[in-house]
């Protein structure tokens, strides 16, 4: 049974146990589908349908106003035939929707009832540091039994979510969505609102995902290379192009299909809590308008999100305005949030279909005008392989096979071709070659005689990052070398630290592609193969101008690293546990450039601070709290530092966090990171 079929079999089983009670049915709303059209805010009421069962169809709990009071308990749960234990707030997953109003103060007191410390953080809300709710670093955590009281003005409007910052509780249920109304006139109009949730739920604990991960990094990847595709490949590129490319991978010991650590074999994905064989269900009259709030709640699980006969009109990321953009389909990394408007026709339906990253499953939702309607589900898309872009040196593919000759840096930052220059042969005696021995094998780069790279040339003269040393971005800049404008990225060179060299990381980026235009690996081709016009990071544009305009007085090049077939994370190659502070200066205006050594996608979440991601346009950057960094690229972004005290900066996929963390410090003296 391959891993599609198996996750045919449980979506079969999700219609659940006819003796569940209901307080599980409202607790789990894994039984049925779930409608809602009633008390959303702007929505009007709508008739259901008498036959409809609304015991068995319950929507998350909405709560609004200043004060709440929130309730950390364990919950019986079942989204899969089988009876769970999930984590919640208020008894339900998800959790409550907390509907605040921009200008106001809201107080939340917090009781802990499970038998662990436990936390909420709330996600892209800048907020004092004592408020944040990261146990360690702003706070303490919330002991069993005890009530922890979060206050805090609400500074800021738009969609927004919460969720446990303490062990792997978010995993198992522990999140909520936020939704923040302007203390002035919306300038997006519309008629209906919802939040539409994403997340992955397993029956498994997630220690148990966790340390099968750490024993064998692709357990859960069902979708490797097979020898029908070997021959596939050999019919399309010819023998020996075939060859050199499996050699290479298999030489680097990395696959095409790493794509997802935690796939559909373990997860059931759900929709506000709702299975893809029940379907959540939204409904809408005629002539309305409809903005729908997406949020990836999930742990692990990058989602490409489509609505099949319906354009989506992106009006807001990450809770910030933006100068509105049509398209067709998006990329929602764990943490980020879209808001998009839709006009659905009368006397029609929709489905709202969410496939993950490595097409291994999926969630849906339908968008219909009446209950007994729903549209058919789509087939998800063949599931992508990377490529060598993907590996930060895609630049270096001019004269490899189907390479095309014409080639504008545009076409070559959306992945459409590769740029045509030399391959650029890092010699022997030069210490920033970056020449590995896998490198080497695939003709990258030029090795000693002795099988020693000169990367590794004067290392004991060198300190490593996570004990005091200075980045080299912020070397080069006391060098004289001059920083980028604002708004337009990076424009230093790639260092690799002798951190990064050793075990721990088994891959570096030295030449990695700009993220901006790259819609990320499955979707490139979808506008020339299915017409689908995907959303990229270009295509983001603020609603209002650039609050502060200043140039970056200093830049900090941090890369993603890692050894996939260990399952170790880091950032340059120091795990967070041995890992000194990033110091910032209070008020200055800093740049930071993400290089992703991996082959993987990383969402990073800086808290406190805005992420003023740099899309070419210094007169209306887009302000983020989560920015996806593509594999084997880079992207830029300039933080105000504005926001005193001790912050978390680390990668939202759950199971990468414990390495991929730094602790971000602010302060008013201000400490040269």
């Amino acid at each position: 049974m391959n891993s599609n079929q198996k996750i045919t079999t449980r979506n079969k089983q999700t219609n659940g146990h006819s003796s569940l009670s209901r307080r599980k049915f409202v607790t789990g709303v894994a039984t049925g589908g779930t409608v809602i059209g009633l008390g959303l805010g702007s929505g009007k009421a709508l008739s259901l349908d008498r036959s409809f069962d609304a015991n068995k169809r319950q929507a998350p709990q909405e709560l609004s106003g200043n004060t709440f009071n929130l309730s950390i308990d364990y919950v019986p749960v079942n989204f899969t035939g089988r009876d769970r234990i999930a984590t919640t707030v208020n008894g339900s997953v998800p959790s409550p929707v907390l509907r605040w109003k921009e200008g106001e103060r809201v107080t939340l007191r917090v009781t802990n009832n499970l038998d662990h410390d436990s936390s909420i953080h709330w996600h892209g809300i800048i907020l004092p540091t004592g408020m944040d709710g990261v146990p360690g670093l702003s706070f303490n955590g919330i002991k069993p039994g005890e009530t922890f009281e979060y206050q805090f003005d609400v500074n800021q409007s738009g969609t927004y979510w919460y969720h446990s910052h303490s062990g792997f509780q978010e995993q198992t249920g522990m999140y909520g969505a936020i939704v923040i109304e302007p203390k002035d006139s919306d300038p997006v109009a519309y008629d209906r609102d919802y939040v539409v949730l994403l997340s992955d739920w397993s029956d498994e604990a997630p220690e148990h995902v966790y340390a099968t991960l750490k024993k064998l990094s692709h357990y859960y990847n069902f979708n490797e290379r097979t020898v029908g595709d070997l021959w596939r490949d050999i019919k399309e590129k010819g023998l020996t192009q075939t060859w050199k490319e499996r050699k290479m991978w298999n030489t680097m010991r990395m696959s095409q299909t790493d794509l997802a650590d935690v796939t559909a074999y373990t997860y059931t994905f759900l929709m506000n809590g709702v299975t893809p064989a029940d379907g959540w269900m939204g409904l809408f009259e005629p002539g309305e308008k409809v903005r729908l709030r997406f949020i990836n709640s999930a742990a692990m699980t990058i989602f490409d999100v489509r609505i099949p006969g319906l354009k989506m009109m992106v009006v807001a990321a990450d809770g910030q305005n933006i100068q509105p953009v049509s398209v067709d389909e998006f990329r929602i990394g764990v943490a980020e949030t879209y808001d998009v408007i839709v006009e659905p026709e009368a006397d029609n339906a929709y489905t709202i279909f969410a496939q993950t990253i490595d097409r291994s499953g999926y969630t849906r939702g339908t968008l219909t005008s009446d209950i007994n309607q729903q549209a058919l589900i789509p087939e998800m898309d063949k599931a992508p392989l990377l490529a060598h872009r993907d590996m930060g040196m895609s630049h270096n593919m001019a004269g490899m096979s189907g390479v095309s000759a014409e080639c504008t840096p545009e076409h070559a930052a959306m992945g459409h071709c590769t740029m045509d220059k030399p391959m650029a042969m890092p010699k022997a005696n030069n210490p920033d070659s970056g020449c590995t021995p896998e490198h080497a094998a695939m003709g990258h780069c030029v090795m000693e005689a002795n099988g020693k790279d000169a990367s590794a040339m004067n290392h004991g003269d060198m300190k490593h990052h996570g004990h005091g040393m200075k980045t080299m971005q912020e070397q080069s800049s006391r060098d004289g070398a001059r920083l980028g404008k604002a708004g337009f990225g990076s424009t230093q060179a790639i260092h690799h630290q002798t951190s990064e060299f050793g075990p721990h990381v088994d891959m570096r980026a030295d030449d990695p592609m700009d993220g901006l235009h790259d819609p990320g690996v499955g979707l490139r081709d979808h506008q020339q193969r299915h017409n689908r016009r995907v959303l990229t990071y270009a295509d983001l544009r603020s609603l209002h101008p650039t609050r502060d305009t200043r140039e970056p007085s200093r830049e900090i090049q941090l890369h993603l690293t890692g050894n996939m077939e260990r399952y170790m994370w880091s950032m340059d190659g120091v795990k967070f546990a041995d890992a000194d502070p990033i110091q910032l200066t209070y008020g200055e205006r800093v740049r930071i450039t993400l290089v992703n050594d991996t082959m993987m996608t990383h969402p990073i979440h800086l808290h406190g601070m805005w992420s003023e991601l740099e899309t070419g346009d210094p007169e209306y950057i887009p302000r983020k709290h989560t920015v996806i960094v593509q594999p084997g690229s880079k992207i830029s972004y300039l933080v105000t530092a504005d926001a005193l005290g001790r912050w978390a900066y680390h990668c939202h996929l759950l199971y990468h966090m414990p390495g991929m963390f730094r602790e971000v410090r602010v302060s008013q003296e201000g400490v040269s990171a």
